[in-house]
């Protein structure tokens, strides 16, 4: 098994100004290299938490987090897109984009600049290369942001809801936009998101948590058919899946609840 990153008997708490929080309970799961996962569960079950632990933001109390079968997490392997695409309206999209390759300094900075501009030209955005972020539309945007993230080559993207602020039309649109260029260059994935229909749409796995403490409920290996996410909602398949989870989720807030 070609496993980029295991999550082993992962445990983690922290301490607020009255209390010990326990936030994740012997967490396991593995995401294959160049596969797209999601995780889904309840708000503030600790999804995000999960993310920070994956790239060394977080340090976890007790287990192991292997990453390329490493236990010290190589940052640069990383790529982080959060909720907001936090692009600079004063830079340039090209200056943007090239942002982070200005602050490691790589040796091969020529190089990197070089596969910078082919992503640009790629994915139509290099005739925007002079305009800034607020002449584009939020598509257009995310699309910067992630090339901005490749563009360090990272090998596992992290995704914290990063469409969550697009309008309805738009975010389908996204996701077809930003599934097709991982897709195209290899990239694994692992995508935090509360909307069941999109995990479904877009990942070859749904891991699937409780309440916290979170613990995984359920890990969902995909096979949908379509060459996009909006043609895979098409899928026969896609309905009962959805309503799997969806019960899963909603039997989880009674059970907390009772």
């Amino acid at each position: 098994m070609n496993n980029i990153l295991t999550f082993k008997n992962v445990n983690y708490f922290y301490q607020t100004k009255n209390d010990e929080i326990f936030a994740l309970n012997n967490v396991n799961f593995e995401i294959e290299r160049e596969k797209f996962a999601s995780l889904v569960g309840p708000s503030g079950c600790g999804k995000t938490t999960i993310l920070s632990l994956t790239a060394g933001l977080l340090t976890p109390s007790s287990g192991q987090i292997l990453l390329d079968g490493e236990s010290k997490i190589d940052t640069k392997k990383i790529g982080y897109m959060f909720q907001r695409d936090y692009l600079f309206e004063w830079r340039s999209v090209w200056k943007n984009i090239t942002l982070g390759l200005e602050i490691q300094k790589p040796e091969n900075l020529d190089e990197k600049l070089a596969t910078a501009e082919e992503l640009l030209k790629k994915y139509d955005l290099y005739n925007f290369k002079n305009q800034k972020p607020r002449q584009l539309s939020g598509g257009m945007r995310q699309r910067v942001a992630l090339i901005r993230t490749l563009a360090l080559e990272p090998e596992l993207l992290l995704l914290d809801e990063p469409f969550s602020a697009l309008d309805f039309q738009t975010r389908l649109s996204v996701c077809d936009d930003v599934y097709e260029i991982i897709k195209s260059e290899k990239k694994t994935a692992l995508l935090v998101t509360h909307d069941i229909s999109e995990a479904l749409s877009m990942s070859d796995q749904i891991i699937v948590l409780t309440s916290r403490p979170a613990t995984v409920k359920d890990n969902i290996s995909l096979n949908l058919q379509g060459e996009s996410p909006l043609k895979k909602r098409e899928d026969p398949q896609f309905a009962g899946l959805f309503d799997k989870i969806w019960s899963e989720l909603t039997n989880e807030k009674k059970e907390k609840t009772s």
